[in-house]
């Protein structure tokens, strides 16, 4: 299952996207409808098992995906869940959370 498997596909035509176009040579650019996500409420958090990790110097939002899920694509439930937009926002020493069954963290975005 990936991230963007509940949104529409869009096709842009819009005259920003024209050079674009261009320089592809196609009339039309599809992309994904911008998915609406909050950060999960008090309840949901404490509706899922997580393990604590201390951020360190060279962790990698991927890689820990892998390790908990099996499939780096999920990087970004970990960001998700701990309200970050990306690994740089981590600085070395945070305390992390990681949702481990993915199922269930997906179930609470809603993307199940």
């Amino acid at each position: 299952m990936g991230r963007y498997d509940k949104y529409r596909i869009l096709e842009n035509s819009n005259d920003y996207y024209k050079s674009l176009r261009e320089s592809r040579g196609v009339s039309i650019i599809e992309h994904y409808e911008t998915p609406a996500f909050s950060n999960p409420t008090v309840a949901q958090r404490a509706s899922l098992l997580t393990d604590a990790r201390i951020w360190k110097y060279g962790d990698r939002l991927y890689n820990l995906a892998s390790q908990y899920y099996g499939d780096t694509r999920y990087w970004w439930v970990i960001a998700w869940y701990n309200g970050l937009p990306c690994e740089a926002e981590i600085e070395n020493g945070t305390v992390i959370y990681i949702p481990v069954d993915i199922g269930s963290a997906l179930e609470v975005l809603g993307a199940v």
